[in-house]
């Protein structure tokens, strides 16, 4: 592979309303497919192996560009939900144009409500904007164009 088509970056949030939990993210752009793996730990936490949780495939359908296809390659029921909407969310967000992997095991049983959907949508909003940046920055960096759109008309980031 070209060094050009192929990067590879970390990074990590907070997790919200957490006071020592992070979202780590790890973060791949292929000339093929897009790859990227989501968990939370603590800082003492950072440097151990995680599971993976769910893993969802989820590639453009040439027929109705708005509903991306998804596959569920590896299914943990508490995280299914979450990596089939950021699958499909982040297909959208590239503009159609590559299919794109997710592994989460994001957990926001730590969090000040224990989890609560505004808490979910809040880290899922931090994790594709964080993402999305990247690519952004990415595409930037190279000069062209990598299938990153600046966003979906009608479609939000919590979608």
């Amino acid at each position: 592979m070209e060094s050009a088509t192929s990067k590879t970056t970390s990074f990590s949030l907070p997790l919200p309303h957490s006071l020592d939990n992070r979202i780590y993210v790890r973060l791949s752009l292929r000339s093929k497919a897009l790859v990227v793996f989501m968990t939370t730990a603590t800082s003492e936490e950072a440097g151990l192996a995680t599971p993976l949780g769910s893993f969802v495939y989820a590639l453009p359908d040439r027929y109705n560009p708005s509903q991306p296809l998804s596959t569920a390659l590896c299914t943990v029921e508490p995280t299914i939900e979450f990596t089939t909407r950021m699958a499909k969310l982040l297909v959208r967000k590239m503009g159609n144009k590559r299919p794109v992997y997710v592994g989460n095991s994001i957990s926001f049983v730590s969090t000040g409500l224990g989890g609560a959907v505004e808490e979910e949508m809040e880290g899922f909003r931090a994790v594709v904007e964080g993402v999305m940046g990247v690519l952004k920055g990415w595409e930037e960096e190279e000069g062209r164009e990598n299938g990153v759109r600046e966003g979906v008309e009608g479609l939000g980031v919590d979608a």
